[in-house]
């Protein structure tokens, strides 16, 4: 009955006793109680705090809402504005423009516009009628990396958009003013009565004020396979982000919105993750090569202003100092424009989009771009079990049927049929038992390899087990049928119930001699409790035999070791003739369970399992080879996790398995120490996930105090910072290599996974069993759920990070040369070899070219015969400084040899066009075939390996060579370049691939990559000792030393050499 006055337009709490600020102090104060009946996990304890309050009628009147006339529509808007509406805020959309905005974040394009400004000013100022062109094309170069990025991006949020837009799109129905009506998900507010039925996801946080055999799905949001039974007394809350599984249910709306525990979940995907490691990489290489540009710059301008000032040479007497300077200073940003690598961003633009094409071809779709590569170094896999590793379909695998041993049902649908010593009067018995005894549906759709499965999951495997051949197909439906349930004088359900772990149903029979009917009860449940009410089985001939002490202690270790393999153990019984016990029509389900219940005949025992997908064990090995930890992180019991991560290779023998209460307990340096071997955490919350791999990367960690009290409202800062989870970030960083952490990539499904998949360096959901949460919380969705498309991802991920460097080892093989040769040119007086357009050139038409045909390298199986690289490895490694140090050196070389032997052997006028055409020639074929030694990094030499699965590779050569014979020949004054004959042809082209050999000799050279680069499965947590990280920055800085101090050495070297 409802409380006078619940129906009124307004309420004390609602519209405010005396101010508003006493409104909002009521609100809060509701909330906090609210909240102490909604904690995650929590059933137990939300239960006792339920009944403190005075149960659920106290809750209604708090909540001043009534069962049968709901709330009054007028209040709904003050409650909207009091305690929030059932939607989140969501970012708004914003423009292509805004997007093209935003990719001039990106600092290699920020150096790129920086050094363009600055060449168009001076080139206008130094050649007002084609100065500008090198800064122009600079530009050029830089809008269509954005325009690219920009598009890119536009087009991925338009598509999630819409489906964004589709699922939330939903209506449900509601008591208001003592109606049902249909509102919209949105509109619900605190205190509403919700109707639900079997079917509906649950749009918000409630307690029960009525249930019928209310069934829900928590899987979504738990992790739990199983679908839990509600009742109003031991669990009467229920969850968004769920879904009815049977049943109908009342309910009154206790969270909405951002409040309930799903919206709780979703605010944790609000925060921005922090860049990607390729993303850091580069724009660390992005600065370092802007100041080596720099650098050399000034070193040109000094060197060039020491020789008119102080060694005032003869051929600079005519020369101002002023026109010097300027010329000295022109140089200079001809240097810089060189060495920043103005193709970089664009080679990771093509190869990211190029590599998001491929990988959707092999059911991966890229919701973030970066992700692809970010895949490819990824050192830890956390992985939910249900829907990820597993199918969520359970099914049966073994039994015993009428005292008959089945080890493997599975393999028995598809070889033969149950065992021909099984009579059919048994197999009668056994499948009416199945087919009645259950409420689940099985909906066949003919586009899905699976079948829909509608309610009980362990029910539906006994029935698709019935479907089978091991069953001759039987029609369990038309055996329904035929019971005539729900129908006067029908047979009788009595639905599963948790608490019993059992359920009943009394069939009648119509016998063929007379017009009266028999009942016969059959019943299923937890193998242990069956079998304890049962006093014979059912033998292979279908009589009915004695149940011996012997036969029990037998069935007893049978159960025992389906239990011990993780197998749900489900007993099938029946009893005969229970119309002499019991009114069928009339009976209830306890005077059925207290009179028919026991001495039971046992007709069967099964062993059911939510199988692995077939692909997990290959998939799970093959990245355990590749260096990735794989760990399952689930809301499943220990003993199932622990049985599934063996059977899938995860668990190994020195592995670590814990619960998420023993998880939540740790300190943070305790839980870093269990990091290296803890493989298996079950029983978690999606907080427990989270904050898993919130330390094992170090994303999202709380930097100052405040954020800690954030996550710990009420806690000492001062006192609790290193003893409560996840620790914060100086305390992380401490315990970390200059405070780098893994690289994490998260699985799931489930909406309980979203905010691990937001924290994870690449989060992955499922396309098929997914929920809208995680997929929108995800980098990359696999569309057809299997564990073995995320090996395809890392692949993937691994070609687009070697893709990169390859193109960075020939990029920077370009840049030294043409960097020192012009510093050398100008140190020594000569005119710069290689004008503005040869320039513009080699430094814009040839990165471009270069990033499409490196960019677009197809991936190699042994990509994944590695470990992955550490977060903070150097993205040069030293062979590939190695490679570019002996290729720049060859082509320095030559290119002094041809300054200034050039004349002399080709016959032309030194410094002429001429001279410089073959020079400039010569140098560009140098690069034509490096090309193909930049398909390699390491010590492998076979530059022509698989060239006819790289069709852009042989498109980008052909062009670059025809682009060449173009400029060569037809450039005239514009590329000031002059016509060549076919003898100067043949030797520079064969000087360049020259290039060929001396890739294959310097690879013989033994450098091998830092050992401390690779991470992976011997990751163990560093002690904070900067020893090791030491010796690596020394090394590489030495070696870039090498890069660029050698050719300098060595041209100076053959410069005077010749000048003698």
């Amino acid at each position: 009955m409802c409380l006078k006055g619940n129906q009124s337009s307004s309420s004390p709490k609602m519209n405010g006793k005396d101010s508003k600020d006493k409104d909002t102090d009521d609100a809060n104060s509701l909330k906090a109680t609210l909240r102490s009946l909604n904690e995650p996990q929590s059933t137990k304890s939300n239960s006792a705090n339920l009944h403190s309050l005075g149960s659920t009628p106290a809750l209604l009147k708090l909540l001043q809402t009534c069962p049968t006339q709901g709330i009054p529509t007028q209040s709904a808007p003050t409650r909207r504005t009091l305690y929030g509406s059932n939607s989140l805020p969501t970012a708004p959309r914003k423009s292509w423009i805004q997007l093209f905005i935003d990719t001039f974040d990106d600092e290699t394009l920020k150096i790129l516009i920086a050094a363009a400004v600055v060449s168009l000013a001076v080139g206008i100022y130094d050649d007002p009628s084609g100065g500008y062109v090198e800064g122009c094309a600079i530009l050029a170069a830089v809008l269509i990396v954005s325009i690219v990025t920009a598009c890119n991006d536009y087009q991925k949020e338009t598509q999630f958009r819409a489906l964004a837009k589709a699922n939330d799109d939903v209506n449900v129905l509601v008591i208001r003013d003592g109606k049902t009506q249909q509102i919209n998900v949105v509109e619900i507010v605190l205190g509403d009565i919700l109707l639900i039925e079997a079917g509906d996801a649950i749009p918000c946080d409630g307690v029960l004020i009525k249930a019928d055999s209310l069934e829900i799905d928590e899987s979504a949001l738990t992790g739990e396979p199983i679908d839990i039974e509600k009742d109003l007394k031991s669990d009467p809350f229920v969850l968004s982000g769920c879904i009815a599984t049977a049943g109908t249910a009342t309910f009154v709306a206790i969270a909405v919105g951002k409040e309930s525990q799903w919206g709780v979940i979703k605010s944790h995907l609000k925060k921005e993750q922090d860049q990607t490691p390729l993303q850091e990489k580069l724009d660390r290489m992005a600065e370092a090569i802007g100041h080596v540009g720099m650098v050399a710059a000034a070193a040109t301008f000094i060197a060039m202003m020491v020789i008119k000032v102080v060694f005032k040479p003869e051929y600079l007497d005519d020369v101002t100092i002023f026109a010097h300077a300027l010329e000295a200073f022109i140089i200079g940003v001809t240097i810089v424009v060189v060495a920043v690598p103005e193709g970089l961003p664009l080679a990771v633009t093509i190869s990211l989009a190029y590599s998001t094409k491929k990988m959707l071809a092999d059911n991966n779709l890229i919701r973030v771009l970066a992700a692809c590569e970010t895949m490819g170094n990824a050192t830890n896999i956390c992985s939910d079990k249900t829907g990820t590793l597993t199918e969520n379909r359970m099914t049966v695998v073994k039994g015993i049927f009428a005292n008959v041993y089945h080890d493997d049902t599975v393999l028995e649908h598809k070889n033969k049929h149950i065992h021909s010593s099984v009579s059919s009067k048994a197999k009668e018995i056994i499948l009416q038992g199945i087919a009645t005894c259950s409420t689940a549906k099985i909906m066949s759709n003919p586009d899905e390899f699976h079948p829909t499965i509608v309610g009980n999951k362990t029910e539906a495997a006994l029935l698709l087990l019935a479907q089978s051949e091991f069953f001759h197909h039987d029609d369990f439906n038309q055996r329904r049928k035929d019971a005539n349930f729900g129908n006067p004088g029908g047979s009788r359900i009595f639905p599963f119930s948790s608490s019993r772990k059992r359920m009943s149903v009394l069939v009648k029979k119509q016998t063929s001699s007379t017009s009266t009917s028999t009942s016969t009860l059959y019943h299923k449940g937890a193998g242990e409790i069956v079998l304890k009410n049962c006093t014979s089985y059912l033998d292979a001939d279908g009589s009915i035999q004695p149940m011996t002490t012997q036969k029990r202690q037998e069935l007893e270790q049978t159960i025992s070791k389906f239990a011990s393999q993780a197998l749900r153990c489900v007993a099938l019984s029946h009893r005969a003739n229970t119309d002499r016990l019991i009114d069928t029509s009339t009976a209830t389900a306890e005077e059925c369970a207290k009179l028919c219940e026991k001495d039971m005949c046992l007709d069967a025992l099964v062993g059911i399992v939510d199988p692995l997908r077939q692909d997990v064990l290959e998939a799970v090995t093959t990245c355990q080879k590749a260096g990735i930890i794989v760990r399952m992180v689930t809301g499943d019991n220990l003993e199932t996790a622990i049985a599934i991560a063996k059977q899938a290779g995860i668990l190994t023998k020195d592995g670590l398995s814990m619960v998420g209460e023993d998880f939540r307990k740790l300190t943070p340096a305790q839980l870093d120490d269990a990091l290296p071997r803890l493989q298996v955490l079950a029983r978690s919350s999606p907080e427990d996930k989270h904050i898993l791999v919130q330390r094992l990367n170090g994303a999202l960690m709380p930097k100052t105090e405040e954020e800690w009290l954030e996550i710990h409202p009420g806690k000492d800062f001062a006192t609790q910072k290193d003893k409560l989870l996840p620790g914060y970030y100086d305390e992380w960083a401490a315990s970390r290599r200059h405070g780098v952490g893994e690289v994490v990539g998260v699985t799931g499904d489930g909406t309980n996974d979203g905010p691990a998949l937001k924290a994870a360096d690449v989060g992955l959901s499922m396309g098929i069993s997914g929920t809208d949460v995680a997929k929108h919380a995800s980098d990359i969705i696999i569309m057809d759920d299997k564990f073995s498309s995320i090996v395809k991802a890392a692949l993937w991920g691994r070609s687009v990070f070697d893709n990169i460097r390859k193109f960075l080892q020939f990029q920077l093989t370009v840049n030294v040369v043409a960097l020192t040769i012009t510093f050398l040119t100008a140190v020594v007086g000569y005119k710069p070899p290689l004008n503005a357009v040869m320039m513009l050139w080699v430094n814009l038409i040839m990165d471009t070219m270069g990033a499409l045909a490196l960019g677009t390298e197809p991936p190699a199986p042994d990509l994944l015969d590695r470990r992955p690289y550490k977060r903070d490895a150097s993205l040069i490694s030293l062979p590939m400084w190695r490679n570019i140090l002996i290729q720049a050196s060859y082509q320095l070389g030559l290119l002094i040899f041809l300054l200034r032997k050039g004349p002399e052997y080709f016959g032309c006028i030194d410094g002429s066009v001429h001279h410089f055409t073959i020079l400039f020639n010569a140098f560009v074929f140098c690069q034509v075939f490096n090309e193909f030694n930049a398909r390699e990094i390491g010590d492998i030499f076979n530059p022509f390996k698989a060239l006819g699965q790289s069709p852009m590779f042989l498109l980008v050569i052909v062009v670059t060579v025809l682009s060449q014979w173009l400029i060569v020949e037809y450039g005239g004054d514009f590329t000031q370049t002059s016509h060549l004959t076919y003898d100067e042809w043949k030797v520079t082209v064969l000087l360049g691939a020259t290039s060929i050999p001396v890739g294959f000799l310097m690879r013989l050279v033994p450098i091998s990559e830092d050992p401390e680069s690779f991470a992976g499965a011997a990751f163990a947590l560093s002690t904070g000792k900067e020893s090791d990280n030491s010796w690596k920055n020394s090394t590489n800085m030495i070696a870039f030393v090498k890069v660029m101090a050698v050719p300098v050495v060595l041209a100076i070297a053959l410069q005077l050499y010749s000048d003698a």
